[in-house]
């Protein structure tokens, strides 16, 4: 299955980062086979949340981390811009969590598939593989 844009939501990056087994072989290979790969920059502020919260570990600070994995996997970063911004808030309220609702947002305005464990997604037309 090839895809032109494909967007990571913050776990399918942990995932991929950690060769986590919860990200499916699928997966992997439309992240690998994908024009594409983007990952928001809220996911580098929820990243950098989790471990100021002591959450989530890292073998380094967050900025490099994330900077090193982007590198790694051959990922784009996607801005949040304006237009995200207003988008995500005009979203129905299936989902409460700020920073998918971020990425949820980026997805429908890149017409990419996002790469996600959550169900709540596809709530939102945006195409899902786990």
């Amino acid at each position: 299955m090839f895809e032109k844009k494909v967007l990571l939501d913050t776990c399918a990056l942990l995932w991929l980062a950690s060769e986590d087994d919860n990200l499916s072989a699928d997966a992997r290979t439309v992240i690998e086979q994908a024009s594409i790969a983007l990952v928001s920059t809220i996911s580098a502020w929820e990243i950098s949340l989790k471990y100021a919260q002591k959450v989530l570990k890292l073998p380094m600070e967050p900025q490099e981390w994330f900077d090193r994995v982007l590198a790694a996997h051959n990922l784009t970063i996607s801005p949040l811009s304006n237009e995200i911004m207003f988008a995500a808030n005009k979203l129905p309220w299936h989902h409460r969590d700020p920073a998918d609702r971020f990425i949820i947002a980026t997805a429908l305005m890149e017409k990419a598939l996002v790469i996600t464990s959550d169900a709540r997604f596809s709530q939102y037309g945006v195409r899902v593989i786990k």
